[in-house]
């Protein structure tokens, strides 16, 4: 009994101690008995949590896997910076059946050689015999003792058979396309030149050295730089003496300091466009020249200075005379921004800057319409402006108005015009030396571009504004440089006291003075005024020059009123009469430029302008009837009818003529140096104003063949590779 007392204690006490049962909670999973077909839960079935914080989904993006291209330094920067080229290694490669190959190469070998600035000995190297792998310089570059980089320089011929250069351009194919291989293997030469060889006669079109020039831009697909434009020589008929022209050229080219336009990219941009700053960027950095001066007088009284032509300072108040400034100056936001966009900024308030016709034209791809309409080749034409400054903020301006403003007074120093000519030409030269390395330059067209012959006053800013620009004419005219002023009819002073020209623009912008302040955005109240005042000028003082009336026809802004048009065009009686589709060129939130898209006009809308602008003066008994076109640059030329004779137009320009009866100090108008114009230049004519001489070049369908092809041999770059998880 005692012992069952102490039990039964026992197992209280247990009980006492125990923690109380844990409260068992019911499963929300039922046990279901598949073999009843009558089941009713009291509560929905819920899954149990696991406790793991759910993975958010990442969204599976395609991983894009690309080649390094070598990134092209600025158009201003020079190759000699981390070497001098004329310290490379020289490679001379060639191929022969025939010996002509050889004897040019050994003659370039020779004149390399002979040259005591070369430091290093030319290597002269047959691809057929003393080259047994291509890979060791064609996929490799060989390295030098002394760290110099290597100049490849190929001579090649042409040949309509089966050759050992169908094996190397099927290498330099090969080794593009193959994806194991560094996309760019020649970027480390520090250039390459080909001189191509062939039978003109035999084998003329597109077969004359077209393996040269296959081989020229397959070493530019490999990430070579093309120091030197391709040579394409007939044997037959040029020979040696035009091999030797092209040796001497490289030679003199290796002994140039000048920068090189390094462009390893074949699709370089054709747009009527000119480069500019992004549509994005801000200008808000940019101080109006004649908000300083304001800013100046303000602080420091109103007196103003000039310098003179013999640099002495003229005040032009006794209150207190301010110091002349300069236009530009290099330290300036203005300055940047000028040359960001390719401007060689001369002196202190000019500049030069290179068309993209005159690229185009280097490459055989077609002038400008001046062409078509007067005879420039673009190749030959520099573009400058003895002043920057503009009176006008125009909304199709390309320069969003980033260049200086100016109403009426010249208020800063002032270069002499032959510094400004001296400045203009070497900037000019050194921007076209720049352009040798360009793929399809031509090597004719590259030399004679060293020769201005035209000369473009335009470009941005207002030429005639400058005190001394008919001193600056006179000399280009003493240097047998034709001259084409634009001007934009704001200062009728300086046009009336401007000497003889080659052909005078004066931009028509605008109809009616609401269109042209909405148009032109001009800084003087009394821009109209102005305007009327140039056209009588045109008529009476300036008779005697060849005029031409330049339109740039805005959609929205000043393509309605044909009527005032033709009242400007009755009242100051042009020469003739440009019509030209505005170029968009961005919009630009800092200066207020509206433009979009929808205000450039097709050309079928510049042809409807035109014909009927046409009708209009006719119904006037106006003499005027439409000439010529360039549908590419969307402009069209109508012409007074004495510039027709016997059903042919005549508004090209005879330029010896011109200088001729200029130095003979006798009168003489528009109609006495003219040329007839071509056909292919009339309007309506199959040719729509493109030389047939030259290569159409359409930019959209060689990007479309390019990809095509790339599509056909299976190089899609760049190639897309499912990035699943890692």
């Amino acid at each position: 009994m005692f012992l069952g007392l102490i039990s039964s204690h026992n197992t209280k006490n247990q009980s006492l101690n125990a923690e109380p049962p844990k409260k068992v909670k019911e499963s929300p999973i039922y046990a279901v008995d598949f073999t009843s077909t009558v089941f009713t839960p009291s509560t929905t079935t819920q899954m149990p949590k696991s406790g793991i914080k759910a993975r958010s989904k990442r969204k599976i993006q395609p991983k894009v896997i690309k080649g390094v291209k070598p990134v092209s330094p600025p158009l201003e920067s020079t190759l000699t910076n981390s070497f001098d080229v004329k310290d490379s290694q020289v490679y001379i490669f060639y191929t022969t059946l025939t010996g002509s190959s050889q004897r040019v190469a050994q003659a370039m070998y020779n004149k390399l050689d002979s040259m005591e600035e070369i430091k290093l000995t030319p290597k002269l190297l047959s691809l057929d015999d003393d080259v047994d792998d291509l890979e060791e310089f064609f996929m490799k570059t060989p390295e030098n003792d002394d760290g110099s980089k290597n100049i490849y320089v190929l001579v090649l011929p042409s040949y309509e058979m089966d050759s050992p250069m169908d094996y190397f351009l099927e290498h330099l194919q090969d080794t593009y396309q193959d994806f194991r291989v560094d996309k760019y293997p020649l970027s480390k030469l520090a250039g390459f030149a080909v001189l191509g060889l062939g039978d003109s006669e035999s084998w003329g079109g597109k077969k004359f050295c077209y393996q040269s020039k296959a081989a020229d831009r397959w070493l530019g697909k490999l990430g070579g730089r093309r120091l030197f434009p391709i040579g394409q020589i007939c044997m037959k008929y040029q020979g040696e003496p035009k091999t030797n022209e092209w040796i001497q050229g490289f030679a003199e080219m290796l002994l140039d300091k000048e920068p090189i336009y390094l462009d390893t990219n074949e699709d370089i941009d054709d747009s009527d466009m000119e480069d500019g700053t992004k549509d994005n960027e801000s200008d808000d950095t940019l101080v109006d020249v004649e908000d300083m001066g304001d800013m100046m007088r303000s602080s420091s009284g109103s007196g103003t200075t000039t310098k003179g032509l013999r640099g002495e300072t003229v005040s032009s108040s006794s209150s207190g005379p301010l110091p002349a400034k300069e236009m530009v100056s290099k330290n300036s936001p203005t300055y940047k921004s000028l040359t960001k966009q390719g401007y060689t900024i001369v002196g202190s308030h000019s500049g030069v800057k290179i068309c993209r016709w005159t690229k185009s034209a280097l490459r055989g791809r077609g002038s400008c319409y001046k062409f078509a309409f007067y005879g420039i080749r673009s190749h030959l034409c520099m573009e400058t402006t003895p002043s920057l400054a503009c009176s006008n903020k125009c909304v199709f301006c390309w320069r969003h108005g980033t260049n200086p403003v100016a109403k009426s007074n010249w208020r800063w120093e002032v270069d002499q015009p032959e510094v400004v000519l001296e400045g203009a030409l070497e900037g000019h030269y050194k921007k076209i030396k720049q352009l040798r390395g360009v793929p399809g330059v031509q090597l004719d067209r590259f030399q004679e571009a060293f020769t201005v012959k035209h000369c473009a006053l335009s470009l941005v800013g207002e030429p005639i504004f400058y005190p001394h620009i008919n001193e600056f004419v006179l000399m280009l005219h003493a240097k047998h440089i034709s001259s084409f002023l634009v001007c934009n009819a704001q200062h009728p002073d300086h046009l009336a006291k401007l000497s003889k020209v080659t052909q005078l623009y004066v931009s028509i912008d605008a109809p009616t003075k609401t269109d042209l302040k909405k148009v032109d955005r001009p800084l003087n109240s009394d821009f109209w005024e102005r305007l009327m005042l140039c056209l009588d000028i045109l008529r009476t003082v300036q008779r005697h020059q060849r005029t031409v009336f330049r339109l740039t026809l805005v959609k929205g802004f000043n393509m309605n009123d044909i009527e005032s048009y033709a009242d400007m065009v009755e009242r100051a009686c042009p020469s003739q009469i440009e019509i030209k589709g505005a170029t968009f060129c961005g919009s630009s939130s800092a200066n207020g430029n509206p433009l979009t898209m929808q205000n450039i006009p097709f050309y079928d809308e510049c042809r409807l302008f035109v014909e009927d602008l046409c009708k209009e003066l006719q119904s006037r008994g106006l003499d005027y009837e439409i000439a010529a076109e360039h549908a590419h640059s969307c402009c069209i030329l109508m012409a007074h009818t004495r510039f027709k004779k016997e059903g042919k137009w005549y508004t090209h320009i005879d330029y010896p003529k011109f200088f001729s009866l200029l130095e003979s100090g006798d009168e003489f108008t528009d109609i006495d140096y003219v040329l007839e114009t071509p056909e292919w230049a009339y309007y309506g004519s199959e040719e729509a104003g493109f030389n047939p001489e030259d290569t159409k070049f359409d930019r959209k369908a060689e990007k479309l063949k390019k990809r095509l092809e790339r599509e056909k041999n299976g190089d899609v770059d760049p190639i897309m590779i499912n990035n699943t998880a890692e």
